[in-house]
């Protein structure tokens, strides 16, 4: 996933990379809903994860725990008072880097119309 980041970085996303922060993790099953909560609570505008395909995942099944968690993650949104649209989950290999591109596109407007954050100082 990082180096399909790289390659849209310098070609497609350029204008993005300043607004994007990327946080690399071995799997996305690995992803704890705290530190997703704990990011939005402490002023992130949004949080994209993005993770292997079902089937495709190097760890066995790292991907399903992220999806498990993701719906977790959505019904706790709403306790927090944020909108479930700042969080998405997506399946996206290394080797798309042009649906890669989309996705982080699309998530970026997409919280653009949202606003900034409540919990932003």
């Amino acid at each position: 996933m990082y180096l399909t980041w790289t390659y849209c970085g310098r070609r497609v996303l350029a204008y993005l990379a300043c607004r994007v922060r990327m946080v690399r993790v071995m799997c996305s099953g690995m992803v704890h809903p705290n530190l997703v909560i704990e990011a939005l609570t402490k002023g992130a505008d949004g949080v994209l994860m993005c993770g292997c395909h079902p089937g495709d995942c190097h760890y066995q099944d790292g991907n399903l725990k992220a999806e498990k968690r993701a719906d977790a993650l959505r019904l706790m949104l709403a306790d927090f008072g944020l909108e479930e649209e700042r969080f998405r989950l997506e399946w996206v290999s290394a080797a798309e880097g042009p649906r890669f591109a989309e996705v982080v596109s699309s998530f970026t407007e997409q919280v653009q119309q949202l606003g900034p954050s409540p919990y932003k100082s």
